[in-house]
């Protein structure tokens, strides 16, 4: 729709526009995605250390998970030591996207996609902890796929 402006009032025109203002839409940019950056190397942080404490707990036997589960592929021994390196590998990346790095991003996408397969598949021994653990590594790769490549600070 168009707007009617009254003879006596004046429109600004583009020679008026500060020029200032595109070098604070570019710092807007450049940090617009940056709390969904930090968001995702948190919570990389905390389910690699999870995922790395389940991995001991389903090395060692023991009773934190359900003991007659039936697996599609394996044991619980064998998934003990797949959640154990991702949740290793997703310590690593989340070290490397609060550094800067851009590896972090990849790595960090990578783990964050086998660690929800993965969760999928344990989820017979421990149902409601790999659902809880498959929503949040969609979160972290939907931080890093969409706002991954702005640094942080």
């Amino acid at each position: 729709m168009r707007r009617l402006v009254a003879p006596y009032e004046r429109t600004p025109e583009r020679e008026d526009i500060d020029m200032s203002n595109g070098s604070e839409s570019h710092s807007e940019l450049t940090t617009k995605g940056t709390g969904w950056v930090l968001f995702a190397g948190v919570m990389l942080a905390i389910l690699g250390i999870m995922n790395t404490v389940g991995g001991l707990a389903a090395l060692d036997s023991s009773s934190f998970y359900v003991g007659d589960a039936r697996f599609i592929v394996s044991d619980l021994n064998t998934w003990g030591w797949v959640i154990l390196i991702l949740g290793i590998a997703q310590v690593a990346a989340a070290l490397s996207i609060w550094g800067g790095g851009s590896y972090g991003r990849w790595i960090g996408v990578i783990s964050a996609s086998l660690n929800a397969l993965a969760q999928l598949f344990f989820i017979s021994a421990y149902p409601l902890w790999s659902l809880a653990l498959f929503s949040l590594d969609i979160l972290v790769i939907y931080g890093l796929i969409v706002y991954g490549g702005r640094r942080l600070g």
